[in-house]
């Protein structure tokens, strides 16, 4: 969401933000607050959503079931709004104003300010009151205010993180700590997919397209492999397959198609990081997801457009 009283300058982010975004556009403060003071009741419902996910793993509900069908029933999840921009210099009231009223709202504040308000804009990075802040006379600003929602948008929600951080055990919090560890998922769930989770039970990374077309990310240390060989042998896998997984050139899906009910698949193994600690392979997972999908729900949207 863009809240700014300037109409061309609304309407140039209009054309120039990424179309497969959710763009909202605001000229007037009140309207904006107005819209993201209706927001906390649904991100509250949506956090008791996903720990109740978690609880039921607790009570012995497998948890890659429960993902999927809350991906394919929860889409309200797409309305929420993750980053909020506003400019400071306004008539009506100033931007830390604005972003003052928005009480329990649970996104991210980037605050746009002309060169007389860095101070302003300072004080209110460093005393926790927005996240960002954007000069607008800056060079190609445009480009760094999109990168800047980029990387917002692609951050966990805190109480989210904290929640699936549950699942983990604590060899799995160490393996995702390391620096390269953690730069290579994240390369890879930023070009593969809209939304995703790691979790802990099976161990890996499960996620959706834009398209709504789900797949597993499995890992695996290369200390796993030989107990991950003797499951996939219980599974049927042959002597072949076997000599792959016990030398890491493939993974078996043993505990996913467990869980779903289908059939084990064996994919390639890559690397993951530059000590060679970790292992992944990737599964698709058969859904009928489709119609779930963000890209579906974002057509169903009105036209973007500036409000006011």
């Amino acid at each position: 969401m863009l809240l700014d009283d300037d109409r061309d300058y609304l309407e140039m982010l209009s054309l120039v933000l990424p179309r497969q975004w959710h763009a909202r556009l605001f000229l007037h403060p009140h309207d904006c607050i107005r819209k993201l003071r209706e927001e906390p009741p649904f991100w509250e419902a949506d956090a008791w959503h996903q720990q109740q996910m978690v609880d039921q793993w607790r009570a012995g509900r497998a948890l890659v079931p429960q993902i999927l069908e809350y991906w394919s029933r929860s889409t309200e999840r797409y309305a929420l709004t993750r980053v909020c921009v506003v400019d400071y210099s306004m008539p009506e009231m100033d931007g830390l104003q604005v972003l003052s009223q928005l009480g329990e709202w649970a996104g991210a504040r980037v605050l746009l300010t002309g060169q007389a308000d860095e101070q302003v804009a300072v004080k209110a990075f460093n005393g926790g009151l927005i996240e960002q802040f954007i000069a607008k006379q800056m060079p190609d600003v445009t480009r760094h205010l999109v990168q800047v929602l980029q990387r917002l948008m692609g951050s966990a929600h805190a109480r989210h993180a904290q929640t699936w951080r549950a699942t983990l055990r604590p060899e799995h919090h160490a393996l995702l700590r390391d620096q390269s560890v953690a730069d290579a998922l994240a390369d890879f769930t930023g070009r593969r997919w809209v939304e995703h989770v790691c979790i802990g039970d099976p161990f890996g990374i499960i996620g959706m397209d834009a398209g709504g077309a789900i797949s597993w990310l499995q890992l695996e240390t290369p200390q796993g492999l030989p107990a991950l060989a003797e499951v996939a042998q219980q599974a049927g896998v042959d002597a072949e397959g076997l000599d792959a997984i016990r030398a890491g050139r493939q993974l078996a899906n043993v505990e996913l198609a467990t869980v779903l009910g289908q059939p084990v698949q064996r994919a390639d193994a890559f690397t993951i990081g530059v000590r060679e600690q970790l292992l992944g392979a990737v599964f698709d997972v058969r859904t009928d997801g489709g119609e779930a999908g963000y890209t579906r729900w974002l057509a169903r949207q009105p036209k973007r457009h500036v409000e006011g």
